[in-house]
């Protein structure tokens, strides 16, 4: 029998999402760049108090798509709502909540993370994504961000992208990936935005990784821990940001998407990343 119209206009992506959420995985759609949607206008800078603040995922009282992370669910109806569908249809992938279904991810982002990984961590379920590799644990633990180059850790409060089971079994998470989300007291801190350093001849000091990933991951942390006045704390972290790192050329896409995306999980839509970015470039005649 033919499966109805209806049916079979269902986006491959609300298919998956609805599989994955019958399994017990908390699922969100993903738009271009692998982010999450913006907030809606109520939502907006987290004006309604948001689930970020509450450190619990499902939506808030607004029934579409906000707060990043958070709004991952295993509700049929939120995932299948008509206040979802206008997303599903623009998704480019699906995302999950991994420690929302107790589990570790170690985004390894490169070939050279990779041979780490096999050296370092104890062999569990492998993904292989678009540059390198997800290693899947048992158990959840607090994410964070460039824990060392190339590699995050995505669990509690974050997302990862659904790209398949995966091969392996799942080994419980060891201490050795507990330990890399420890925080360090910082040595190095964000220039204040009045100075903007001038470049002198050689290479460039600021391309040493330790001190560009301690940069990036405190900029990141700042607009993460933000209690309010998110636009006004973007702006200031990219000023900053660009202060010390916008002259040399030590910035590369991936560092601007890691910021736009923490901006964006705060509530920060991204025609206003675009435009704190456009502007700290303005301020400081880049």
């Amino acid at each position: 029998m033919t499966q109805p119209a209806l049916i079979r206009r269902v986006p491959e992506t609300l298919r998956t999402a609805l599989t994955l959420a019958a399994a017990g995985v908390p699922v969100l759609p993903l738009r271009a760049r692998k982010v999450p949607f913006g907030n809606c206008p109520a939502c907006a800078g987290n004006a309604c108090g948001g689930r970020p603040n509450m450190k619990t995922p499902g939506p808030c009282e607004c029934p579409g798509v906000c707060h990043a992370w958070a709004a991952a669910t295993t509700n049929p109806n939120v995932i299948g709502s008509p206040s979802w569908a206008a997303a599903w249809r623009r998704a480019v992938c699906v995302g999950y909540h991994p420690g929302g279904t107790g589990l570790t991810v170690v985004d390894l982002d490169n070939a050279a993370a990779v041979d780490w990984a096999r050296t370092a961590l104890p062999a569990t379920r492998t993904v292989e994504t678009t540059r390198g590799e997800h290693w899947i644990y048992r158990g959840a633990m607090t994410s964070r961000n460039a824990v060392r180059p190339g590699v995050d850790i995505k669990s509690t409060m974050s997302y990862a992208r659904y790209l398949g089971t995966g091969t392996g079994p799942l080994t419980a998470l060891p201490d050795t990936v507990r330990a890399l989300a420890v925080k360090e007291s910082p040595t190095v801190r964000p220039a204040p935005a009045a100075a903007v350093p001038v470049r002198v001849g050689g290479a460039c000091p600021h391309r040493t990784p330790a001190y560009l990933e301690r940069g990036i991951v405190m900029a990141e942390q700042q607009i993460t821990e933000a209690p309010g006045a998110v636009h006004a704390t973007v702006y200031r972290t990219f000023l900053a940001v660009l202060s010390r790192h916008g002259r040399c050329g030590c910035l590369t896409d991936a560092h601007v998407t890691r910021l736009f995306t923490a901006a964006q999980a705060k509530g920060e839509r991204a025609r206003h990343c675009s435009d704190a970015w456009t502007n700290a470039r303005t301020t400081l005649g880049l």
